[in-house]
């Protein structure tokens, strides 16, 4: 064991440096590829839907704002756009979705930061003026664009667009005079005492709970609670608008309208993996009094160190640009590549039926493509934006609502994490319970970010149960 352990580390030290120019080597490829499909979907936007679609790419604008106005400056054109309570606030918007520096810069900016804070009489970025009348800062022209269609009543576009499925399942919506979010409702429905909220996670859909746990809860469990499990905006069968942001408080919103308010949900407990954890935590400082347990899978919760400036941080650890893993390699194109994860989406999403037919013809249909159908039925700009203005834009929020949840929330929180999780690490758990000392963490060995619900629904189910009659008896 000596000599083996002394062998993994000698190639260790090695590993990490092949890893490191190869990943140097590939991300800078893909900055250049990101610049040169930028064009390509520029024209091909003109020419198939006749008119320039904007992109992050965009040059920023200059916004300033004074009393609840914001004046958005380009050139020698200003324009006052004014907001109200119902409209898009923008601190809601992260600033990942339009600064994402390229690799080469990345590198870099260490060095070039060092050089600044050692010279005599260089001011550090971090510092702020005082005494200013107004604050100002610079916001992307595309945000800017769509902030003016909504406040201006404009249409959003027909759905779908040409890059994005045109198949039923992923447009159901449409076919709805409103708009709500899909919910599968299952268990009880006469004299049910709770109703139990199931919120899936990134490019991901109910079935994720509705094919794995719902067919293994006990005839005890579905008398007494009433499932639910929605597909979140943007994504399975939910509503896919071309024209939203997709911010915390648009998911909130929906979810509310959708689930909160038609099925008049007074007491529940909430059942959350991976990003729905965000969620799950606002909805609970929310409904502070409504919320019986939070139970929460692989919670992406990492604290920003001082200094660091929150979103950015976590961009860097959600999407670290390393070829390996491979899921690290993954999300890192779809974080920091718009148009290369567009691409992406464009081959899979918008083909996911061949590819289901492929998946099915190879294993004879011997197995269930829910996974599949939950990773492919949601449109770029839904998992664009998401991605930044829920996983990165809530940088800072994250430790407020945990913060809550210990101090004004009587309810059990249960966390689990998969040992073998490499897109969460485990240490996001422990973060988690060292915010909330009476959250009980429990590592499930030998499973991952996937299989730590698939593969041990019947347990998994067991352990749910337990939890809910736990927290209905103790509260």
């Amino acid at each position: 064991m000596g000599v083996l352990g002394k062998t993994r580390s000698a190639l260790t030290l090695p590993g990490k440096a092949i890893n490191e120019i190869l990943s140097f080597i590939v991300f800078s490829f893909l900055d250049i590829l990101d610049v040169i499909l930028c064009y390509v979907y520029k024209i091909a936007d003109f020419f198939i839907e006749a008119e320039w679609k904007p992109c992050y790419c965009s040059p920023a604008k200059e916004a300033i704002t004074s009393s609840g106005k914001i004046l958005v400056s380009k050139q020698s054109e200003t324009n006052i756009v004014s907001l109200t309570s119902t409209k898009l606030q923008l601190e809601e918007i992260s600033d990942t979705l339009y600064k994402r520096p390229t690799v080469v810069s990345d590198v870099s900016r260490s060095t070039v930061k060092r050089l600044k804070l050692e010279g005599n009489g260089v001011q550090s970025p971090d510092k702020v003026k005082r005494g200013s009348v107004r604050s100002t800062f610079t916001i992307n022209s595309t945000i800017v664009e769509m902030l003016h269609g909504r406040i201006r009543g404009h249409p959003s576009r027909p759905i779908p667009r040409w890059s994005d499925c045109d198949c039923k399942t992923c447009n159901s919506w449409a076919s709805s005079s409103k708009e709500t979010l899909f919910v599968k409702a299952d268990g009880a429905r006469d004299n049910m005492q709770e109703d139990v909220l199931f919120i899936h996670g990134f490019i991901s859909s109910s079935a994720f709970w509705t094919e794995t746990l719902f067919p293994n809860f006990s005839k005890s469990a579905k008398s007494t609670y009433r499932l639910l499990a929605i597909d979140l905006l943007g994504f399975g069968r939910s509503p896919k608008p071309n024209d939203s942001l997709y911010t915390l408080r648009e998911h909130l919103e929906m979810i509310e309208r959708s689930v909160i308010e038609p099925y008049k949900v007074k007491s529940f407990h909430v059942v959350a993996h991976s990003l729905g954890c965000i969620l799950a935590l606002a909805l609970a400082v929310k409904y502070p009094g409504s919320v019986k347990s939070l139970t929460l899978l692989a919670p992406p919760y990492f604290p920003v160190p001082k200094g660091e400036q929150g979103t950015q941080y976590l961009m860097r650890k959600l999407a670290p640009r390393r070829v390996w893993p491979l899921i690290a390699f993954g999300s890192s194109m779809a974080c920091w590549y718009e148009h290369v994860s567009r691409t992406i989406c464009f081959l899979i999403c918008k083909n996911h039926r061949i590819w289901d037919f492929i998946t099915k013809l190879i294993t004879r249909n011997r197995i269930r493509t829910f996974l599949i159908e939950g990773f492919c039925c949601h449109t770029h700009n839904a998992a664009w934006h998401t991605l930044h203005n829920i996983l990165c834009g809530t940088a800072g929020k994250v430790e407020e609502y945990l913060d809550v949840v210990r101090n004004r929330l009587k309810c059990n929180v249960t966390i689990f994490h998969g040992r073998d999780d490499e897109l969460i690490p485990v240490e996001c758990s422990y973060h988690v319970k060292s915010r909330i000392p009476r959250a009980r963490v429990k590592v499930v060995e030998n499973k991952d970010h996937i299989t730590i619900v698939v593969g041990r629904q019947e347990a998994f189910a067991r352990e749910l149960e337990e939890i809910w009659k736990t927290s209905s008896t103790s509260n």
